[in-house]
């Protein structure tokens, strides 16, 4: 698989990672071999970078992918996040001891003392972020973990946090029907020697050959409550995908496969990190990597789902909280 690198002077990664949010039951119910299955078909694909976070199932995914590498000498390169508060009146905190308190748990759960990547997960509008930098800084000074990572950032944000260390990666949602970071983070990212990761490449499984219903969704289900998967809305998209998935159909590959693709082609040094726990998907996500779109292939995708088409926030108000706007 093609490679990319973590930062300027971070480890290189396949260009397609795991987002392993679904281990927890976030989308759905799911077990521990249904995981374990796919963390060794990413394996076999060349699929060696997770991304985790520590409020993911309440600490269930990163344990899931504690068990799986435990004895196996940790054959992937780990990204997981802190910051967040859980519970009804989500909070943020980027204080000192509440992100120990969160990396520390983080490697208890990951069987791990090392992270390669280590995430601001939100941030707290509170502290500064250059003393948000300072703690992150001394998490590498202390050898927990090898580099920093800003997720939901302003590109403003980016600017100050590099004068007062090196970041990484910055994550956030990147797909054909979220392009928000095209109007300023793409090209930070870029001028600055941060890695951009692409998370919910795939519009949180809509980007596919199924049809979603969302009738059937269980409640703890992130979408359950999305506005782009509420009615009227997700009728309205969905007739753009089906379009989409025409397009895929006469190229030979998955719809999934050439929405990835798009990512890279928009932005080529980047990292997308699709969810899934199925290993045929996670075939036809890492096959994105290699695949070279045309001016005319882009053409043609941009005219199924042109810039600004999705119909419905990317979040409802409670979801939204503690993202940074900058546009």
């Amino acid at each position: 698989m093609r490679q990319v690198k973590l930062g300027a002077d971070g480890p290189s990664v396949g260009a397609i990672g795991l987002g392993c949010m679904s281990f927890g039951g976030m989308y759905g119910a799911t077990d521990m071999n249904e995981s374990h299955a796919t963390l060794k078909k990413a394996l076999d694909l060349g699929v060696n970078h997770l991304d985790v976070a520590n409020i993911y199932g309440a600490g269930v995914c990163e344990e899931v992918i504690g068990s799986f590498i435990k004895g196996k000498g940790n054959p992937f390169t780990i990204a997981t996040k802190g910051g967040i508060v859980p519970g009804p009146d989500r909070d943020f905190r980027n204080g000192k001891d509440y992100l120990t308190e969160c990396l520390d748990g983080s490697l208890k759960r990951l069987g791990v003392d090392y992270v390669d990547l280590y995430y601001v997960h939100r941030r707290d509008a509170r502290i500064p972020i250059e003393d948000v930098m300072e703690t992150m800084k001394s998490f590498v000074d202390a050898g927990k973990i090898g580099a920093i990572g800003l997720s939901e950032i302003a590109p403003s944000t980016l600017e100050r946090a590099v004068k007062i260390a090196p970041v990484a990666a910055v994550q956030s949602e990147y797909s054909l029907w979220t392009r928000l970071p095209e109007l300023g983070m793409l090209q930070a990212c870029e001028r600055l020697g941060a890695t951009f990761v692409s998370f919910s490449p795939l519009g949180r499984g809509m980007l596919s050959d199924n049809d979603l219903v969302p009738e059937r969704f269980p409640a703890e289900d992130f979408r359950a409550t999305n506005p782009r998967f509420m009615e009227p809305n997700f009728s309205a998209n969905l007739q753009r995908v089906r379009k989409l998935r025409e397009l895929a159909a006469d190229k030979g590959v998955a719809t999934s496969t050439l929405a990835l693709a798009w990512t890279f082609a928009m932005a080529p040094n980047s990292i997308a990190i699709p969810g899934t726990r199925s290993s045929n998907h996670l075939a036809q996500d890492a096959a994105a990597a290699d695949i070279v779109l045309s001016p005319d292939d882009m053409d043609a995708i941009e005219a199924i789902m042109p810039a600004g088409f999705a119909h419905g926030g990317r979040y409802n108000v409670s979801q939204a909280t503690g993202v940074e706007d900058f546009c």
